[in-house]
Formats: structure tokens, sequence, C-alpha cells
């Protein structure tokens, strides 16, 4: 059974830092992006796929268990807020 959590975060910025991130993880993971859509291959069998627009960055995390999901969101909103240090930390909220 996957388990999966849907977050949705408000910024300006939203293709900037999907492209940052993917470039970011691009060194260590399997990575495929362009500016307005993201996908990548976590560890532990995790994968997070995203989608920018004007207003907003959609964040989708799939994992094969509950405790490697909340990991994942954890480390994803880490990363975020650190390029997006001018606004972090971000706000989320997952569903």
């Amino acid at each position: 059974m996957t388990h999966a959590a849907s977050g949705v975060i408000p910024t300006l910025n939203a293709s900037r830092y999907l492209q940052q991130l993917c470039k970011h993880w691009s060194h260590k993971l399997t990575v495929e992006f362009t500016p307005d859509h993201g996908r990548v291959e976590l560890p532990a069998g995790a994968v997070a796929t995203m989608e920018a627009d004007a207003a907003r960055l959609a964040v989708r995390i799939d994992a094969p268990d509950a405790e490697t999901l909340e990991r994942m969101k954890g480390m994803v909103m880490n990363h975020l807020d650190r390029f997006a240090f001018r606004e972090a930390p971000l706000p989320v909220t997952w569903a």
C-alpha cells in the first residue's frame, strides 16, 4: 500500500524553487524537470512530483510507508526553506 500526501505552498517563486530543488537533487537522485513540472525519485522508494504556477508550488509525495512519507515531507520542506530563505519558513498545507 502506497502512502501519499499533497501539499500546496503559496509563493510567487514556485518555478524558481522547483528548478533549484531539482538541480540540487540531480547530483545524487534521478530527476526530470521543466520550469513548471518536476519529478524526483527520493530515497527509500519515495517519489516527489511538483507543479509550479504563478502563485503556488504543489508537491505530492508518494512513499511505501507512513514513516518514510513523513521523513520525505520533512526533507522536501527543509530543502525548500533553505532555497526560499527570504520567505522561509514557507507555509504548507498537507492533505
